[in-house]
């Protein structure tokens, strides 16, 4: 495992693309600071150029660093982290535009897989998204991998746990949103959160 996440680190920072497992789907990612590497990942899986990635952490302090003073971050995080659930907060200054696609938010999450949380770590936060063609059915492990984008680095851990996409919920206003419901249920996320509006 340690040479996996190393080899990958490398290959990251060269400006390179790494599929992975996490607890839901696979991922594609990339180094959030690279814009080439990020327009790989478009191209890659013929994503439409309009649609944003998230960000990727191995832990979540980490990620909470990335939305300071969000009560509602920290108290989803606090219950469900890691694990299936995708927080949209404000993008900070620090993230580039180009990962966010222009918008003001950013998807911020904390896979609960070992493999994930293990190249993370070595790789820092990455831009991700699934790792699949866009429009198709999301990668879980079961499918041919020659249904995979094209990337340098395949970290193949087998079927992922959930086999279902995370659950998005909006944390940027008082009022959590929801985006798509995933692996966590909203009946779920209300019992902590209260009232969850759903966007049409």
């Amino acid at each position: 495992m340690p040479e996996i996440a190393r080899r990958t680190a490398e290959i990251v920072r060269s400006g390179g693309l790494a599929i992975f497992p996490t607890d839901t789907v696979y991922g594609i990612g990339c180094d959030p600071t690279s814009g080439a590497a990020v327009e790989r990942i478009f191209a890659a899986k013929r994503r439409p150029s309009a649609k944003p990635l998230s960000l990727h952490f191995a832990a979540v302090e980490e990620m909470l660093g990335y939305a300071p003073g969000n009560e509602l971050a920290a108290r989803a995080a606090a219950a469900w982290l890691p694990g299936p659930l995708t927080l949209v907060v404000a993008r900070p200054a620090r993230v580039a535009a180009f990962v966010t696609r222009g918008l003001a938010t950013l998807g911020l999450r904390v896979p609960d897989h070992p493999v994930c949380s293990a190249v993370l770590a070595a790789t820092g936060p990455l831009a991700a998204t699934s790792a699949n063609i866009s429009g198709s059915r999301a990668y879980t492990g079961t499918e041919p991998v020659t249904e995979l984008p094209e990337a340098d680095v395949v970290v193949d851990d087998g079927p992922t746990k959930l086999g279902a996409e995370s659950t998005v919920i909006d944390v940027t206003g008082p009022r959590p949103r929801l985006m798509r419901e995933g692996a966590i249920k909203i009946a779920m996320l209300e019992d902590l959160l209260g009232p969850i509006e759903r966007i049409a």
